[in-house]
C-alpha cells in the first residue's frame, strides 16, 4: 500500500494520512492531490510518503495528563542564557507513518491503516510547492502550534485549490408537494422552485431550523443534495484567439472562387484581418472591428478559422513593463561603503548568516540593499525583499524595479488574486529573480535563494494574527538557515529580540551610524500637554508651538506631517445624563465616531450604527462626544489653516485599491502641504521637503496592558522623527505627550537606541518577558465568561505538573474581555524551553478537541491584549 501524508485546510488539523491507488502515479511531495475530507472533497498538499522516515517525533516528551500514570518530565536540551531567536530553532521532522500508519480526522478521532481513505486524483505531475517550501511550511505548523493545513495554506497562490461545494435542487414530487408542506419546508421549496441548483450555506441561512429541514426534504425525495466540484488546477487568464488555417489562407488571398465556401462581407474582413496579422487576434479585438461571435463560428465551421486560447499576463507593473534596468550612480559614504563590504564578504561565502543592519533614518539602508542584490543576482541567486506594510511595497518596489527593470515580482494582499496568481507563477518558472512583498512573501517558490531582506525588521506587521500566527521576520531567519543564504535585518529602531541575538554574538551587527551626506537629525522639541491644558482648557489638540511651527512652514511652502495612532473624529459618544457611553454589542469596547460616514463603527468586528440623537440607554438628548482620531486632527487643521492642503492617510482613506499610492505620490509631488495619519506614514518614506513632524498624543499606546507598550513608543516616535529633514533642509519634531520624563519619549527625542535598549532590557528581565524568557500567549473562548475560564482553568490544571520547565499565569480574563461576541479568557506560558512549552500545551489540548477548537495560540506574541 502506498501511503503519503496529506495537509488538508482545516484548522488546527495535522497532516492526515491517505493512500494511493493503483491506477494513479505516485504525487511527489509539494503536488496537490484532491482527498475526501468527511463527505466534501478537498485540495490537500503531498508532505511525504512511505519511504520518509517514521512516524516517531523529534519532540520531547510531552507532560502526564490528569488520570494518567506519569512518566517523568521531559528532558529537553536546556538553553543557557537568554533563549535563542525563533527563527534559528531547528525544525522537527515531518512524521511519515510506515508500518502502522496512523490517521488523525477532523474531530480529533484516530483511523488505522485498514480504513485509510484512498486520493481521488493527483493535480501535479512535478511539485506544485517546492520541496523547500513545503518544508517551511512544515517547520512554521511546528512551531507555531498550528495545524499543517494551515501553514501550507498561507504558502500557497490564490486560487489553487478545488473542492466540492453542496448544491439542492428541487425534484419533480418536490414541486407537485410545495403547496402540501408547511413552515420551513416550504419556505426551502419555493427558494428552490425555478429549478436550478442553489448553495445549501445560501438557504442554510434562511433561519432557525432550516439546514435541518433541508435533510428532511432530501430523505423523503422532494429535494437532491450533490457535491459539484468548484474551481480548477489552473486559474489563468486566458483569451480566444482566432487565427487563420491553411484554407483560409487561400480564400482571403483568392477569394471564394468557384465552388468555394460562401461568405458574407463581415468574414471576408474577418479574414483580411487576420490575413494581416499571423499571430491571430482575440475575439475582443474583432469584436472591436465590428466582426461578433456569429461571423467567428461560422468562419470556424467552415474550416477557416481556427480558436485556441492564449494566456494573459495580470500585470501589476503594468504601464511601466519593459523599463531598463538601472546602473547605480550614487556614491556611497564611507559608512555605506563599509557595511557593504562586511555583507558582501558574508554573501559571498554561500552559507547561512544573519545580521541586522542597525541605521538611523535617512543612513541610506535602502542603497546597500540595492547593491547587495545586484551582487547576489549576478552569482546566479535569487533575491527576496520582505517590507511590512501593502502601503511601503509600492516604493520599495519600484526601486528594485528601476533597478532590475522585469526581473522584479511582487507579492502582498493588495493586489488581485489574479494578479497575484499570475506573479507567484512567473516566481515559480523562474522568470524573475527578485521578489518584493509583505510577510506572506516569506514563501515564495524563489529558486537557488542567496539573500533575503527584511526591512524594517522591528514592525509588529510582521506578525499574522490569524492561524498561522507566524512572524514573518523570524520564518525568514529559518528561510535562510535552510537555504544557506543571507539574511539582512535592517532597522533604524530593532526589536529587542534581534538586538539581543546581536548582543549575544547570534547575529552579526553592522551599524550606519550617520545619514547620507552628513545631515543632521531632526531638532525635537516635547511639549508638555499638562501646561498646554491648563493655558487653554482640556480640548486642546494641536499644541501652540505646533500651530506656530505648521504656520512657518506653510508661510515658507515647506511641507510637514502630523500624526495620531489612532483613527476616527472622536473615540466614544458619551451621555451627561446617565454616564453611559455607546458601546459595541459583539465586542467590550466604545464605538469610534466617523463623522465624515456620520456612523459609529467598531474597530475590531466592524460593527457600526448610525450617530444617535439621544442616549440609547436613558433617551437622554445630551450626548457628548469624547476623545479624538486622525479625523479630527484634521478637521482642526483645516479650520486654523483653510488655505492649506491636507490630506489623511489612515485605514478609512485608503481602503479603495491604489488610493495610498495616489496619495504619497501627490505629497511627493508638493501637491499637498501637510499629511495626516496613523503610523503607515511613520515608517519607510522619503520626503525632501518635510521639515515638520508633529505628533499628537505621543503616549496614546503606554496605558495598554502590553509589555511592549514602552518598545511600541520608542519605535514609534524614533521613526515618524526620522521623516524630518531629509533633504538640503533642517527638519523639526514637534512631540505632544503627558508623560514627557517616560524613558521611552525620553530616549526617542535623542534618538537614543543604546539608552533605550538598556532600560527596557532590564524591565524584561526584571518581568520575566521576551526576549529573556519565551513566551506562548493562550487565548480561550467561550459564550460565556465562566464557560471560557472554567474551559481554561482545566488546560492550565493539566500544564502545571512537578517538573515542568515552564511556569503557566493564569487564567484571567482577556484585556479584551469580548470580541465578535465571544468571551475570553487567556493564560500565560513562561519558560526558556519553547518546544516543552510547545508540546505539552498541543499535547493537552489534543486531549480536549473541543477546546482545541476555541483555543488561540500564540507562540512569541506581538501583543497580548
Amino acid at each position: 500500500m502506498r501511503l503519503v501524508r496529506v495537509a488538508v485546510p482545516v484548522p488546527a488539523l495535522d497532516s492526515l494520512t491517505y493512500s494511493v491507488p493503483e491506477e494513479l502515479p505516485s504525487p511527489a511531495v509539494g503536488a496537490r492531490v484532491l482527498v475526501p475530507l468527511g463527505n466534501r472533497i478537498v485540495t490537500g498538499c503531498v508532505l511525504g510518503g512511505s519511504d520518509l522516515e517514521s512516524a516517531h517525533s523529534s519532540r520531547p516528551a510531552p507532560p502526564p495528563l490528569p488520570g494518567r500514570r506519569r512518566a517523568g518530565p521531559p528532558s529537553p536540551r536546556p538553553l543557557r542564557g537568554s533563549p535563542p531567536s525563533p527563527g534559528l530553532e531547528r525544525p522537527g521532522r515531518v512524521p511519515i507513518p510506515v508500518e502502522d500508519p496512523i490517521d488523525r480526522t477532523a474531530d480529533g478521532g484516530r483511523r488505522t491503516a485498514a480504513s485509510v481513505r484512498e486520493i481521488i486524483d493527483v493535480l501535479d505531475a512535478e511539485p506544485f510547492l517546492p520541496p523547500d517550501v513545503v518544508r517551511l511550511a512544515s517547520w512554521v505548523a511546528e512551531y507555531y502550534a498550528s495545524g499543517a493545513g494551515d501553514a501550507v495554506a498561507a504558502a500557497m497562490p490564490p486560487r489553487a485549490g478545488i473542492e466540492s461545494e453542496r448544491h439542492a435542487q428541487i425534484t419533480d414530487l418536490g414541486h407537485a408537494r410545495t403547496l402540501l408542506e408547511r413552515g420551513a419546508r416550504r419556505e426551502l421549496l419555493e427558494k428552490l422552485s425555478p429549478g436550478k441548483p442553489v448553495r445549501v450555506e445560501t438557504l442554510a441561512g434562511s433561519g432557525r431550523g432550516a439546514h435541518a429541514a433541508l435533510l428532511g426534504l432530501d430523505r423523503d425525495g422532494l429535494v437532491v443534495l450533490t457535491r459539484p466540484l468548484r474551481g480548477a488546477a489552473e486559474a489563468f487568464k486566458t483569451s480566444r484567439v482566432a487565427t487563420l488555417t491553411a484554407q483560409g489562407m487561400e480564400v482571403a488571398a483568392g477569394g471564394e472562387g468557384p465552388g468555394g465556401p460562401r461568405i458574407g462581407p463581415r468574414q471576408r474582413d474577418a479574414l483580411a484581418l487576420l490575413m494581416g496579422a499571423p499571430d491571430g487576434l482575440s475575439t475582443s479585438q474583432l469584436g472591436e472591428r465590428g466582426i461578433g461571435p456569429p461571423s467567428i463560428a461560422r468562419l470556424v465551421e467552415l474550416g477557416l478559422v481556427a480558436i485556441t486560447r492564449k494566456r494573459i499576463e495580470r500585470d501589476p507593473f503594468e504601464g511601466s513593463r519593459g523599463s531598463a534596468a538601472l546602473l547605480r550612480t550614487l556614491v556611497l559614504t564611507p559608512d555605506q561603503h563599509a557595511v557593504f563590504e562586511q555583507l558582501s564578504a558574508l554573501s559571498a561565502a554561500r552559507a547561512f548568516r544573519a545580521a541586522l543592519l542597525h541605521g538611523v533614518t535617512g543612513s541610506g539602508k535602502t542603497e546597500i540593499y540595492l547593491r547587495l542584490a545586484a551582487t547576489v543576482r549576478q552569482s546566479g541567486r535569487g533575491v527576496l525583499v520582505l517590507v511590512p506594510e501593502i502601503a511601503l511595497t509600492p516604493a520599495v518596489a519600484a526601486s528594485f524595479r528601476a533597478t532590475f527593470g522585469d526581473h522584479v515580482a511582487i507579492q502582498h494582499s493588495g493586489l488581485s488574486d489574479g494578479e497575484r496568481y499570475d506573479q507567484w507563477h512567473r516566481i515559480r518558472r523562474t522568470e524573475v529573480d527578485v521578489v518584493v512583498g509583505t510577510r506572506s512573501a516569506v514563501f515564495a517558490p524563489l529558486a537557488s535563494l542567496g539573500l533575503i531582506i527584511v526591512d524594517e525588521e522591528h514592525d509588529g506587521s510582521y506578525k499574522q494574527e490569524e492561524t498561522p500566527r507566524y512572524n514573518g521576520r523570524d520564518v525568514a531567519v529559518m528561510r535562510a538557515q535552510q537555504a544557506g543564504a543571507l539574511v539582512v535585518l535592517g532597522s533604524a529602531t530593532p526589536s529587542l529580540e534581534s538586538y539581543q541575538n546581536a548582543v549575544n554574538e547570534r547575529y552579526m551587527l553592522v551599524t550606519l551610524k550617520q545619514r547620507v551626506l552628513d545631515r543632521p537629525l531632526a531638532t525635537v522639541q516635547i511639549v508638555d500637554m499638562r501646561e498646554e491644558y491648563t493655558a487653554a482648557g482640556p480640548d486642546v489638540i494641536l499644541s501652540q508651538a505646533l500651530c506656530d511651527a505648521l504656520a512657518a512652514r506653510l508661510g515658507a511652502q515647506e511641507q510637514a506631517i502630523v500624526l495620531l495612532n489612532r483613527r476616527g473624529f472622536a473615540s466614544s459618544v458619551f451621555c451627561r445624563e446617565c454616564a453611559a457611553t455607546l458601546e459595541c454589542p459583539n465586542c467590550s469596547v466604545s464605538l469610534t465616531v466617523h463623522r465624515a460616514a456620520r456612523r459609529a463603527r467598531c474597530h475590531y468586528c466592524n460593527y457600526s450604527m448610525p450617530l444617535p440623537k439621544a442616549c440609547t440607554n436613558c433617551k437622554g438628548p445630551f450626548l457628548e462626544q469624547i476623545g479624538f482620531g486622525t479625523e479630527r486632527v484634521e478637521a482642526e487643521i483645516l479650520a486654523r489653516f483653510p488655505q492649506a492642503r491636507v490630506a489623511r492617510v489612515d485605514r478609512d482613506t485608503i481602503r479603495r485599491r491604489g488610493v495610498i499610492v495616489s496619495l504619497l505620490a501627490r505629497f511627493a509631488a508638493g501637491e499637498l502641504d501637510v499629511l495626516v495619519g496613523t503610523q503607515m506614514i511613520a515608517k519607510g518614506h522619503d520626503f525632501p521637503r518635510v521639515t515638520l513632524v508633529g505628533v499628537i498624543s505621543a503616549d496614546v499606546g503606554l496605558g495598554l496592558a502590553d509589555f511592549r507598550a514602552s518598545e511600541r513608543t520608542f519605535q514609534l516616535l524614533t521613526q515618524v522623527a526620522g521623516r524630518a529633514g531629509r533633504g538640503d533642509l533642517h527638519g523639526q519634531a514637534i512631540i505632544q505627550t503627558l508623560y514627557p520624563n517616560h524613558y521611552s519619549i525620553r530616549h526617542a527625542c535623542r534618538q537614543d537606541y543604546g539608552g533605550f535598549f538598556d532600560d527596557e532590557i532590564a524591565f524584561r528581565r526584571a518581568m520575566r518577558y521576551p526576549p529573556a524568557v519565551a513566551l506562548v500567549n493562550v487565548i480561550v473562548k467561550g459564550r460565556t465568561l465562566d464557560a471560557a475560564m472554567q474551559d481554561a482553568g482545566e488546560v492550565v490544571r493539566a500544564l502545571r505538573w512537578s517538573g515542568a520547565p515552564y511556569k503557566v499565569l493564569g487564567p484571567a480574563t482577556a484585556p479584551l474581555s469580548r470580541l465578535k461576541g465571544e468571551h475570553r479568557a487567556q493564560f500565560f506560558i513562561k519558560g526558556t524551553h519553547r518546544a516543552a512549552m510547545r508540546q505539552a500545551l498541543i499535547t493537552v489540548l489534543e486531549e480536549r478537541p473541543e477546546i482545541r477548537r476555541r483555543a488561540i495560540v500564540d507562540v512569541d506574541p506581538m501583543s497580548v491584549l
